[in-house]
């Protein structure tokens, strides 16, 4: 190890940034910094899901210059050609980078083609671009119910999608919408699934809230049905059932984002990891966080809470010290419905079943919280308007007294407002 360690973080999404900020936070000025990234800016992508809806994809993106330049870190825009673990070397953006501790948060990438047709016929939301075209098809929608054409809006969940949170949030958003607009007794919205519960990674409570929901807003759900195919104009599923549609909206199948030739992972490029460090199996000086790791469940929070655990376990290495912090799963989130919204707080424990290697916790009843009220939409804001801040300025988002502000607030409103 060089006198001044070298870490380089492959990423600048959520877990990306919060290593390393979390680094510079902890270590100050003794570790060197590089992060690397093809954008040149960090998008919170959580509240991309107002952009159908008719938000500026631009308010969600904050530059990378001023954090970086801020807290000294060397910022490379460009991409990963080359990792050698055995000479601990990268090759990014045209430039050699020699480290001594790498993290890599390169993120998840979806993989419509598994699913037949799905590609040609079904609108997505992994992208700004992807909630432009969004917009449209909502919007063609619409447009179609105002002159009289009854319309049909299809949601899809196929198998391997890792994250389908957001989907549900724009049902139920789109639902808001058109009774806002006189327009849902014209609209038909189905919903179906693969999963046996409604956001069946999160447990019990969230599959109720979500079924009171679809009954009281009149949204026809069907669990436990895989799509097998998607024509022009109706989808096809395991059970032998077909459904038409006017407008078909998915989250595709979840890949590895990239996948690195010499490092463990599974079949799908996630990284195998050590639960507690994130540390990638094997390799005593690479991490991997956030959605590029293999942990099964894809969200913005526990790519936080995995990164914090990364990073204090490679300053403790550096500062000869214990670990203080371990990955301990812990979903938080925030689902909007624009009239009201959804807090969730689910413990998670890993099981041992390679079959479904993460459950609910339902055991932990301190941590496992779920409320409806329109009081959460403003809880939403606030972590909309927190987050962004602190990565704007260099800060990781687990630190400092505005975090203990902010947990504080959080718990204040889970007691009140969850149970």
């Amino acid at each position: 190890m060089s006198a001044r360690p070298r870490v380089v973080i492959l990423g600048a999404g959520f877990g990306g940034l919060e290593a390393t900020f979390y680094l510079r936070h902890k270590l100050g000025q003794a570790v060197d910094l590089t992060l690397v990234s093809e954008r040149d800016y960090f998008l919170f992508k959580p509240n991309t899901i107002y952009i159908p809806f008719g938000e500026d994809p631009e308010r969600f993106k904050i530059p990378l210059s001023r954090p970086t330049q801020r807290k000294h870190i060397e910022f490379v825009h460009g991409s990963v050609e080359q990792v050698d673990p055995d000479n601990r070397r990268v090759l990014a953006g045209g430039k050699e980078l020699r480290y001594d501790y790498l993290v890599v948060a390169t993120g998840a990438a979806m993989r419509p083609e598994e699913v037949p047709g799905f590609k040609e016929h079904a609108l997505t939301l992994w992208t700004p671009d992807d909630m432009l075209a969004l917009r449209e098809g909502l919007g063609r929608v619409e447009e179609k119910a105002r002159d009289g054409n009854r319309q049909r809006v299809l949601f899809v969940v196929p198998p391997n999608n890792r994250c389908s949170g957001p989907l549900y949030e724009l049902v139920l958003m789109l639902d808001t919408r058109l009774r806002e607009r006189g327009l849902r007794e014209a609209v038909d919205l189905t919903w179906t699934t693969m999963e046996e519960g409604y956001i069946q990674a999160f447990g019990p409570r969230l599959n109720t809230v979500v079924a009171d929901e679809f009954e009281q807003r009149g949204i026809e759900g069907h669990k436990g049905f895989v799509v097998t195919s998607v024509g022009p104009n109706a989808v096809e599923y395991q059970n032998g059932e077909r459904l038409p549609y006017d407008l078909l909206v998915g989250f595709p199948p979840y890949i590895a984002a990239e996948r690195f030739p010499g490092l463990p992972a599974d079949d799908r490029g996630f990284l195998r990891v050590e639960p507690d460090s994130r540390r990638v199996k094997g390799r005593g000086d690479i991490f991997a966080v956030g959605d590029a790791a293999d942990f099964p469940i894809k969200q913005a929070f526990l790519a936080l809470l995995q990164a914090d655990a990364a990073a204090d376990h490679m300053a403790a290495e550096i500062a000869g010290r214990k670990p203080e912090v371990n990955f301990e799963p812990m979903s938080m989130c925030v689902m909007e419905e624009l009239n009201k919204a959804t807090f969730a707080q689910v413990p998670l424990k890993y099981t041992g079943d390679p079959a479904r290697p993460v459950a609910v916790n339902t055991e932990d009843a301190e941590h496992y919280k779920v409320g409806v009220s329109p009081v959460w939409r403003a809880g939403k804001t606030l972590l909309g308007l927190y987050l962004p801040w602190r990565f704007g300025s260099g800060e990781p988002f687990h630190a400092g007294f505005a975090w203990q502000a902010m947990d504080l607030g959080l718990k204040v409103m889970s007691n009140l407002y969850a149970t």
